[in-house]
């Protein structure tokens, strides 16, 4: 095709040849706002050569890709005529000699991300002959709404939370983890770190005395990713990571830690599209516990940790992110719609310094323009950053 960044137009090429109909048999994987650009430019060739126009899409999921359907038929004055199902397998018939009623207007929203969110999990399972999985259960957000997806994609009786705590877990975090696992009726167990964390400490700080540096802090992480996939290999578990796309943007994430898994399920789920997920999913009933939402986001790797100490806001981080990342904005630009210079360069600067742990990500699965893995490949030993980064 040939609408707005595709600069060649097949249609141009086939009208000579003066069609009654245009069919295209598509591959078009999916990313939350796709459906509108497919309808947009459907729309515009149907009114621009008159013609109507039957766009049958693939379904399914293979790998990071999610095909949606949504297959549907434009008559030869641009209305929407037939639509077939979203995330489901459809069939819709045409018949050219009829005439049919234009339809309502299908609009994207929230529903959309959630349901391709669980088709994939659910395809990438089942295509792989995989049908349990685990995943560890921090009283978090992120970890949350996985959990949630995985219950819906899985089944619950398929789906094992694992509470790890450590010194620096609070009971609420306990006490959330518990109540989510018991409203979404799936397998709930708690295994202490400390006793492994404190011969760590032992083995690493021969002096006696604990730092409270990073160093102490990841390893609270790669215990639980080391237990996590022991159960995964002793049960015959898939584990999922729970790792957002802003902390992967930002390498806010514990190699062979919290970064384990065999699909990174919303590693191309911003943090604020997660807490908006998260109200889509109770937007009935409380399933996801409140105060897993209103609490302020924490690793708990130290006492009074918040997300906010090392990262600037969500709101502003994926602001930048999002421009920067999915929609290839300049660093200049950014800074001209009113984001603060240091901190935009800031940003940059986290984002470029942690492609090497990008690679080590599970597949991610893809629901925006600008994804990490496929999407998007840059060096990671590279001679283009500015000096002006670093200030």
């Amino acid at each position: 095709f040939g609408h707005k960044r595709y600069p060649r137009n097949i249609l141009d090429e086939l009208y000579v040849h003066n069609p009654d109909i245009f069919i295209n048999l598509s591959a078009s994987p999916y990313h939350y706002g796709k459906h509108e650009f497919r309808k947009d430019m459907i729309a515009h060739y149907t009114m621009k050569y008159r013609i109507p126009f039957v766009y049958v899409n693939q379904i399914g999921g293979n790998d990071e890709l999610i095909f949606d359907g949504s297959s549907m038929v434009y008559n030869d004055r641009g209305e929407l005529i037939l639509h077939g199902k979203t995330f489901e397998e459809d069939m819709i018939i045409y018949d050219t000699n009829k005439s049919y009623p234009q339809l309502p207007d299908w609009e994207e929203d929230i529903s959309w991300m959630y349901r391709g969110l669980i088709f994939g999990v659910r395809d990438y399972f089942y295509k792989n002959g995989f049908s349990k999985t685990l995943l560890g259960l921090s009283g978090g957000i992120d970890s949350a709404l996985v959990a949630c997806i995985a219950a819906e994609a899985l089944g619950r009786k398929n789906v094992l939370g694992v509470m790890m705590a450590s010194r620096y877990t609070s009971q609420e975090s306990i006490d959330d983890a518990r109540k989510l696992a018991k409203n979404l009726g799936i397998e709930y167990r708690e295994i202490s770190i400390e006793g492994i964390f404190d011969e760590n400490m032992e083995i690493f700080n021969t002096e006696g005395q604990t730092r409270s540096d990073l160093a102490e802090e990841n390893i609270q992480a790669r215990i639980r990713g080391n237990l996590l996939m022991f159960i995964a290999n002793r049960e015959g578990r898939v584990l999922v990571c729970p790792s957002n796309k802003s902390e992967i943007a930002v390498g806010y994430s514990t190699l062979y830690g919290d970064s384990c898994g065999g699909i990174a399920v919303i590693g191309d789920v911003l943090k604020t599209e997660v807490y908006e997920l998260c109200r889509h999913i109770n937007r009935d009933i409380e399933i996801i516990p409140n105060n897993i939402i209103t609490k302020a986001p924490t690793a708990e790797l130290r006492e009074d940790q918040k997300d906010e100490d090392s990262l600037p806001p969500y709101s502003i981080l994926d602001g930048v992110l999002r421009m920067y990342v999915e929609e290839r904005v300049s660093v200049e630009e950014i800074i001209n719609k009113g984001y603060d210079r240091e901190i935009v360069y800031r940003i940059i600067n986290m984002i470029d310094r942690a492609e090497y742990k990008r690679r080590q990500i599970p597949p991610i699965i893809k629901l925006s323009d600008g994804d990490f893995g496929m999407g998007r490949r840059h060096p990671i030993v590279h001679g283009f950053r500015p000096d002006v980064y670093d200030q």
